[in-house]
């Protein structure tokens, strides 16, 4: 837009007031429950997610939280599986 807006003085029809439907700010931050734990990284690995933080401009703790929530997950697929429930009861094809 390049142009100025021009607002002239005509009547808005037929106006009617509608109740807030949007949830507050607070309900919109999703916030998991959190457990503090001790972890003990090598050198390299916290170089590399601390890099990565810095060029994505956010933390690194939170990267490695979503990894390992990326992790389990993928796990819990993994053994959801027919074909892992059937290696696991011992059955193979």
């Amino acid at each position: 837009m390049t142009g100025k807006t021009k607002y002239s003085d005509e009547p808005l029809g037929r106006v009617r007031v509608i109740s807030d439907f949007l949830p507050p700010a607070s309900d919109l931050v999703y916030r998991e429950e959190g457990v503090k734990v001790t972890l003990l990284l090598s050198k390299k690995s916290l170089a590399f997610f601390k890099s990565e933080a810095m060029k994505h401009r956010t933390g690194y703790q939170p990267m490695i939280r979503k990894l390992l929530d990326i992790y389990v997950e993928k796990q819990e697929q993994v053994k959801q599986s027919p074909r892992a429930r059937r290696l696991h009861e011992g059955v193979t094809n």
